[in-house]
């Protein structure tokens, strides 16, 4: 389907251009947003008729969201989660988790503001982008840990993951002194300068 864009899409184009793009995203994400018209002649002549006015409101929703991005730009919010020895999550982080830890530290955010390309499913520190308006994008930072103090080990580089593997295959119990001049099976023996001289006892 051709359409007439009204904002900014990535990888689309700009306000005014005519992209052709599958019927399904258009009918259920462009044109039920108002990010798009149809590409038919009368819209086309609504279009130049409005675009000054179109452009206009795009400039004026484009600065207040840059005055926005100090409220968001470069946030962490932490987020507790129940999780497997291995780090993996019971579950995942939704982006409703984050708008609200973000809404809950002041910022001002949407659903439809958070870019998650995949689910989170592991704890570790992710960066996560937020369109504040298709011209103007931040980036957060979604710290996912299994208590506070975990999560502040993540936040100073510690690699969580890292160190519960080491500590997985660190042997534990009793382990014997290792003498590396023995015969293969010999046991630890006590050395000559140890042993008393034979007739040397008390008198």
């Amino acid at each position: 389907m051709d359409i007439i864009l009204l904002e900014r899409i990535e990888k689309l184009g700009s306000i005014g251009d005519v992209v052709s793009v599958k019927d399904g995203y258009a009918r259920n994400f462009l044109l039920p947003g108002k990010k798009a018209l149809r590409a038919n002649a009368a819209n086309k002549k609504v279009f130049e008729a409005n675009r000054a006015k179109i452009e206009a409101d795009n400039a004026d929703r484009r600065k207040a969201a840059e005055a926005q991005t100090g409220d968001v730009d470069g946030k962490t919010v932490v987020l507790i989660r129940a999780a497997s020895n291995s780090g993996q999550l019971y579950g995942s982080v939704s982006v409703r988790d984050i708008v609200d830890a973000l809404n809950e530290d002041g910022a001002k955010v949407t659903k439809a503001m958070i870019v998650l390309e995949r689910p989170i499913k592991t704890i570790g520190i992710y960066d996560v982008k937020v369109s504040l308006h298709p011209e103007v994008s931040v980036t957060v930072k979604v710290n996912v840990a299994r208590s506070p103090d975990e999560a502040n080990l993540q936040a100073e580089g510690v690699d969580v993951m890292a160190a519960m593997f080491e500590e997985a295959n660190v042997p534990s119990g009793f382990t014997e002194a290792y003498d590396p001049n023995a015969e293969p099976g010999a046991t630890a023996e006590v050395s000559d300068d140890e042993t008393p001289a034979e007739g040397d006892t008390e008198a």
